[in-house]
This record gives structure tokens, sequence and C-alpha cells, in this order.
């Protein structure tokens, strides 16, 4: 890598910005990787419930690492707009900001964001941040998880943009205040010291770059890797044939109730860009289903990338030729006071599913059957007789994936938007008062055809302290994940608890007590087949 380059306009060699691409990429692993093994919670340190990314001095995307894609996709908005509110000439060395609003481009109350700057010579040069979802941040149900809530008041804590940390002193009152409305205090304190410590470590790294590139050749790499980003998305786009087509798909629970919600785009591809609609899309809701427009930005993103090309750079360049219009106050780019605790969870996949059924009216080589179309939620907390403490057990489960046009879904993963790991059984009885009854994939429950979609899985939790508050929310329990080219739906989830009178379904979404000895489980749906099934080939082996 050259040492330094005098003219700040100085476009980088084809070898040198793949060098700067890996080079800052790493930072953002290292970051990612340093919360996840310094963090307390089993939903980081084991599901690795968290991102990473680097960015320049005003907010735009420059590297990040391969965590989550509904994080790294609405993460560019969220500390754009948390240096706007706070103006970036207001911030000094050794300022540390916190937020978790999703009106500015969050994604629900439990994902806190860590956003440090980092300053050379004076001057603000560039960003590190992480988001990591913490097990509670208060609200009215243990896990800050509710789906019946209809106000954002009801949720939890949310935080404005505001510095955590200024010139290197720790705001006491503020981080007192926030651990005072949770309802795990000392795991809440643990996980946001580890993200503090991971932007360390992230700024540390930046000033070793700095030192060794010098500030033009850095600002000219940022630069040249945004240009790279914009031309090989370009390319990929220009590859898929041009085409104007609308989808709608359904959201099934409102969070009080059983009904449809649609969830509308119109896709329109031309040459080398592509313009996203979703103004149809259904009014924000009274239940905690809806997600703000950056998640609605997040979900285009990703599915870019999965239909064209999933190496493509990630950073401010992959958005310059994709257009998102949404309507202000609907479910898809909800305003204040919506509720928002399960958008990302619920919501962010329909959103996938409702892009993947229009591309396929485009591009129908290239898109896969829909998936499971959830997250697959659960969050079960009290009091730990044991301990005389509060627990939050939080987690998702995998589900059914969709069966690709020459390829089989997986079976029991984690789909689209999410992309944590499972929490090892003995993890959950050793932090938790739970015991694991069953845990397995369900068989079966993939949709068939000549490309079989994955198969769900079942989780059954007993609960061992004396009762508990559980919170269950998934999709398609109503409804099925819809195959493609003749290939058959996936089978329908299901939720459902035991006690001494026998076992009872549960809705889709809902709240539920738990008592000890009694048990709930969720059963994830299959993926949907693709290719109409034929006993002779690839289907019967």
């Amino acid at each position: 890598m050259t040492a330094a380059v005098e003219d700040a306009q100085t476009v980088l060699s084809p070898i040198d910005v793949e060098v700067a691409r890996n080079r800052l990429e790493s930072i953002a692993e290292e970051v990612g990787m340093t919360l996840i093994r310094t963090a307390y919670s089993p939903n980081i340190k084991d599901r690795r419930d968290c991102s990473a990314g680097l960015y320049g001095p005003s907010g735009e995307l420059i590297a990040q690492a391969e965590h989550i894609p509904l994080h790294l996709g609405l993460m560019p908005t969220l500390v754009r707009r948390s240096i706007e509110q706070i103006g970036a000439e207001n911030l000094e060395p050794g300022d540390v900001i916190l937020t978790n609003n999703p009106y500015l481009g969050g994604s629900h109350l439990p994902d806190m964001c860590l956003i440090t700057p980092i300053f050379h010579e004076g001057g603000l040069i560039a960003v590190v941040a992480n988001m990591a979802h913490h097990v509670d941040v208060g609200g009215i149900a243990p896990g800050s998880m509710a789906t019946h809530t209809t106000e954002v008041f009801q949720e939890g804590v949310r935080v404005p943009p505001l510095k955590l940390y200024h010139r290197g002193r720790l705001a006491e009152e503020v981080f007192n205040l926030i651990l005072t409305n949770v309802r795990t205090p000392s795991t809440t304190r643990g996980d946001i010291v580890a993200q503090l410590s991971a932007n360390m470590l992230g700024s540390r790294r930046v000033a070793e770059v700095l030192e060794e590139w010098g500030p033009d050749y850095f600002a000219a790499a940022c630069r040249s890797l945004v240009d790279y980003a914009e031309q090989r998305t370009r390319a990929a786009i220009a590859g898929l044939p041009d085409g104007r087509a609308t989808f709608t798909d359904h959201l099934e629970h409102d969070g009080t109730r059983e009904r449809e919600i649609p969830i509308t785009v119109t896709v329109d591809k031309h040459g080398d860009e592509i313009d996203f609609d979703f103004s149809e899309s259904a009014d924000q809701i009274a239940g905690a289903l809806n997600c703000s427009y950056a998640i609605t930005e997040a979900c285009v993103a990703y599915a870019i990338k999965l239909i064209t090309d999933p190496s493509l750079p990630s950073n401010e360049g992959l958005m310059r030729p994709i257009r998102v219009k949404t309507r202000p106050g609907t479910l898809v780019s909800a305003e204040f006071p919506a509720p928002v605790a399960n958008g990302n969870t619920q919501t962010s996949m329909r959103i996938v599913d409702a892009l993947l059924g229009a591309f396929h009216r485009i591009a129908p080589d290239v898109v896969p059957a829909a998936s499971c179309g959830s997250q697959n939620i659960l969050t079960i907390g009290g009091l730990d007789e044991a301990t005389g403490e509060y627990f939050s057990y939080v987690e998702t489960y995998g589900g059914g994936q969709g069966a690709n046009p020459d390829l089989d879904g997986g079976d029991a993963v984690h789909t689209h938007m999410t992309n944590t790991r499972n929490t090892p059984c003995e993890v959950i009885e050793r932090e938790y008062p739970l015991r694991v009854r069953r845990y397995e994939i369900a068989t079966g429950t993939g949709g068939r055809g000549r490309f079989r979609g994955g198969d769900g899985l079942v989780r059954e939790l007993e609960v061992t302290s004396s009762s508990a508050t559980a919170v269950i929310a998934t999709s398609r329990v109503t409804t099925r994940p819809w195959g493609l080219e003749g290939g058959e739906p996936g089978s329908s989830g299901r939720v459902w608890i035991t006690t001494e009178a026998g076992s009872a379904d549960l809705p889709s979404l809902c709240q539920q007590r738990v008592d000890r000895g009694e048990t709930i489980a969720i059963q994830t749906a299959g993926g949907g087949g693709f290719g109409a099934p034929d006993t002779t080939n690839h289907e019967s082996e």
C-alpha cells in the first residue's frame, strides 16, 4: 500500500482498492468479535445478535462486518442522523454517542447503538459504530418485546442521541438513569461496556491505519471503495432484465388480533438503476409490528445482494443506483408514537417476501421461494427464585429456507434479515431457570418441489422457577410460505403451551404466563418448494 497521497482526489488502483477493502473490513470484523468475546449476555456472546461498521465523518458507510443484514442496512441512517442531531461541530475526542431511537433510523428499543467519532490532527476523520440487542430495556413485558403495545412508551427506555462519554469521561448520571429502568441492570451494564470496549479497539485500529497511510490516502481509499461498490452494483443490476412489477404479501396478525395487513411494493428496474415504491402498504397499526423507513431500506439492500451478487461491497455505494419511496405513517415507514418492537422480527421478513415476489415477475430464474417468514422470537422473563434477580431469555429461532431454482432450502436456519446463531441448550439451562425439553428439526415441513423447501424446527422450554412471562412472536401460522414455479408451500408454524390440563395452541403473536413445570413450544414454518414435484428426479433422492 502506498504510504501517502498528496492529491485528495487520487483514485486508487484496483489492487490498492482491494487491499484497502480488506483492511477496513477487517477492522469492522474485529470490532464485532471483540464485542462478542467481552459481552455478558448469551444473546450477544453466544447468539451474536450484534453488528459493527466503519463510517466516514458524516456517517457515510465505508466498511462493515458480515453480521446481521437488518442491523447493517439501517445503521448508516441511524449513524448519519445521530451525528446531524448532535452536530459534528459539537463532537470532541473521547466522545461516545448512545442511542436506540427507532424514528431516527433504529430498529427497536433493545437495539442500542454506540457511535465513536475518530479524530486525527484535530479533525473528525471517521466514525466506528456497533449495535447490539440488549436482553431488556424496560417496558411492559420482560425482554421488552411485547407484541400488543399501542405506543412506543410501553416498550421501554427510548434514548435520543446523547453523549454517554464526553471528552473521555463517563456521564454516570445518564448511565444510571438507563440502568434504573431495566430489569437486568448488571447484564445491561456489562453489555454496554463491551460495546464501548469494542469501539475503543476499532478507534485504535483506524489510528494505526492513519499512521501508516496518512489522512489523504485514507480519504482517497474510502472514496474509492464507495465508488467501486457503486460500479459493481450498477453492473449487477444491469444484468437483470428491465421490467416493472407489483407484489403484495400480508402479515397475518397485528399483535393484538388476527387480520391481514398488506405490504405492497412496486419494483421498476431500468438499465443500471432500480426504483422501489412501498406507498401502497398498510397504514401503521396499533400493535408492535411497525418499522422505520431505515428497516425498509435495509431490506431493499439485502434483496439486491441476494438476487444479483452476494459479494457486492456493503457500503454507501451500494445504494447509489437505488431509490426507495415510502409513505410516512405506514407500516413500513412508521412515525412517532407507533410501537415498533417486532417490526424487525416480523415485518422486515414480510418486506423481503414482497420484494422477492415482485422480482420473480421480472427475473424468475434468480428468485428463491418464500422462507419461514419470521425471525421467530421468544422471550421468557421473570424473577429467578434461585438468585432473587430478574432474568430475561431472548432468542430467535431458525426455520425452513425457501428452495432456490437449483438448490434445496436449508433446514432450521436463520434466513434473510437475521443472521444469528442459536443458544446452546447447555447455556440456556446454565444461565436461566429453564430446561430444554425438545429441540429438533421439524421433519417434513418443507414444501415439496423439484427442489424442496427447508424444514422448520421445534423447541420446547420448561420453566423451572415459580412463574415467568413468555412473549411469542412468529408468523406463517395461519398462512403458508409460498412456493414458486409449481413448488408447494411450506407447512405452517405452530405455538403451544403444555400444562397439567394438557396442550393448547396459542396465536402467532401473544403474551403468556408460564408456571413452574409448564412448557412453551414453537414449531417454525417450513420453506416453500421450487418447481413442480417429480418423483422420478431430484425430489425422490
